[in-house]
């Protein structure tokens, strides 16, 4: 699959990428209902430039749902809690079940959009720095 991103070889080109896939289920989410509601768009033409096209994102979900990664529950509430632009409650006694869906389908399309370059990808440093400390620091 071929997600259509805008070339970086050009240095006044300001590529904005989604923070975390929720950013990016979200903004999806949006840019199809502008669209359904008769919105014209234009790649590039934003207030930010995003590294894909939003039909990227649903390729990547579609091709997940395909390969039996996501379910149709899974589908069902990223549409349902995308449409109301709001992430399911965990401590909500009625939305834990589709916290749990949503939390393990945020995580496999964070799997996906980081290797595709699309959100950034997070790096987690080592908990423990021992070589910067110093055994006098650590008697005192």
């Amino acid at each position: 699959m071929t997600i259509y991103t805008y070339s970086s070889d050009d240095p006044t080109l300001n590529i904005t990428l989604f923070d975390d896939a929720e950013e990016a289920w979200f903004w999806f989410v949006h840019t199809y209902k502008a669209r359904a509601e008769g919105a014209k768009f234009t790649a590039g033409a934003g207030h930010c430039i995003r590294p894909c096209e939003a039909i990227d994102i649903l390729k990547i979900v579609d091709r997940l749902y395909r390969n039996c990664r996501l379910s149709r529950d899974h589908i069902y509430v990223m549409r349902h809690y995308g449409l109301r632009n709001m992430a399911p409650d965990k401590y909500h006694p009625k939305e834990q079940k589709a916290y749990y869906l949503w939390y393990e389908a945020m995580k496999i399309l964070t799997e996906i959009l980081e290797d595709k370059g699309v959100i950034e990808r997070k790096i987690i440093p080592f908990p423990h720095t021992y070589h910067d400390v110093h055994i006098s620091e650590v008697r005192t």
